[in-house]
């Protein structure tokens, strides 16, 4: 259970005086594989924001898919966001966030374009809560009332093609923890996950993830052969957009613990899916849907249900670092996810994440989310990478 009602808000008002984006795309060698798409690169928008003291804070949107979005986040960013904040004063990061919802709604509605509006303003709220525990003083996990700066973690996005090697180099990173990806083909899934469970003791854990991948016929089949593999969950197993009668149906048909919620839109998608008994694990993405200032509301719902807060987060160091900070100040007792792929971006702006004790991590005590990212460094880090 949470040990305050809400986040510490700041003594003092936020008036913004820049917002900005920054693109990054760092080419990999082995591309990243779900049951819907490949990424061929990794990309990132990152976003800074300065106040009239001169402070700033940085976040991050989603934008992985499809393959140009991360130019077209950043362009939502600069040319709807940025006009609506430069030059206006708000009481809090959430007064913020509920003004840049409620000036785009019919906007979202017009285009048609509810997630990737949502993915730019949770990369502006996020920046917002980073320059207002900056100014604070504090580090972001403290500044939401945390207190404690350990928390849990694991190996996620672990592609189909010879998972038992991203496994071995996992293990040996000090991960205890590991998600397959599962969605492909049914007997090279099963394969799959013969192999890596025969790797781990019962001291590990496995979980899976079908990223949308079948229907309820399909799942119930493959958890029925998947039962005997001591599986902690299975990820996203159905489509997002399914009735939660299906959800309930697999759940009744599994002994498996179900997860979701990357690809929730909105509270009340939020509050459906808590209140549907059908999951165990909630796992709301704070670059895709609602930032810090969202996702606290959820993460308060999920508590009071008894359920498992996991965040879930697939991109580069900023966002990451900012899901760290939210679980470590929830104080619930779920775990990070840590992309097993390689990640250029990720690995040059929060290294130590990816070198766990026992498959824990300890957050630093610097304020906001950290060291502050240079442009210039990025830059660098993309051009090393062509």
């Amino acid at each position: 259970m949470f040990r305050h009602e809400q986040p510490l808000l700041p003594q003092d008002s936020l008036a913004i005086s820049s917002v900005h984006s920054y693109v990054y795309r760092a080419p990999i060698a082995e591309p990243v594989r779900t049951s819907f798409g490949i990424m061929y690169d990794r990309p990132a928008v990152l976003v800074r924001v300065v106040d009239t003291q001169g402070v700033e804070g940085w976040g991050e949107a989603w934008c992985n898919f499809p393959a140009c979005g991360a130019e077209h986040r950043a362009l939502l960013i600069d040319t709807v966001l940025a006009p609506l904040l430069v030059g206006r004063r708000f009481a809090s990061p959430e007064a913020a966030f509920s003004f840049m919802t409620d000036q785009t709604e019919v906007l979202a509605l017009q285009c048609g374009e509810s997630g990737p509006l949502s993915q730019a303003i949770s990369g502006v709220d996020i920046a917002l809560w980073d320059l207002s525990a900056r100014r604070a003083g504090l580090p972001l996990w403290k500044y939401l009332g945390g207190v404690s700066n350990e928390i849990g973690v694991y190996a996620s996005g672990i592609n189909p093609d010879n998972p038992q090697a991203v496994v071995l180099q996992k293990l040996s990173a000090g991960h205890v923890a590991f998600k397959l990806k599962v969605g492909f083909d049914d007997a090279r899934d099963i394969d799959n996950v013969r192999r890596v469970s025969g790797m781990l003791s019962p001291q590990h854990t496995l979980m899976l993830d079908a990223n949308q991948g079948w229907n309820i016929d399909q799942a119930l089949a493959m958890t029925a052969l998947l039962k005997e593999h001591n599986i902690a969950w299975i990820e996203e197993p159905l489509r997002a957009n399914i009735g939660w009668d299906s959800w309930r149906r697999l759940a009744r048909g599994t002994a498996i613990p179900l997860a979701a919620g990357e690809n929730l839109l909105g509270l009340p998608a939020f509050e459906q899916a808590i209140e549907s008994g059908a999951l165990r694990i909630i796992q709301p993405d704070i670059a895709k849907w609602g930032g810090i200032s969202g996702n606290w509301q959820v993460i308060r719902r999920i508590a009071g249900m008894s359920l498992r807060y996991c965040p879930h987060y697939l991109g580069a160091g900023i966002g990451l670092l900012a899901s760290a900070h939210l679980l470590a100040a929830s104080g619930a007792d779920g775990l990070l996810e840590i992309d097993a792929n390689p990640n250029p971006l990720r690995s040059f702006s929060c290294a130590a994440l990816e070198q766990p004790d026992q498959g824990r991590i300890r957050l630093g005590t610097e304020p906001g989310l950290g060291t502050l990212p240079v442009p210039e460094a990025w830059d660098e880090v993309a051009k090393r990478c062509n």
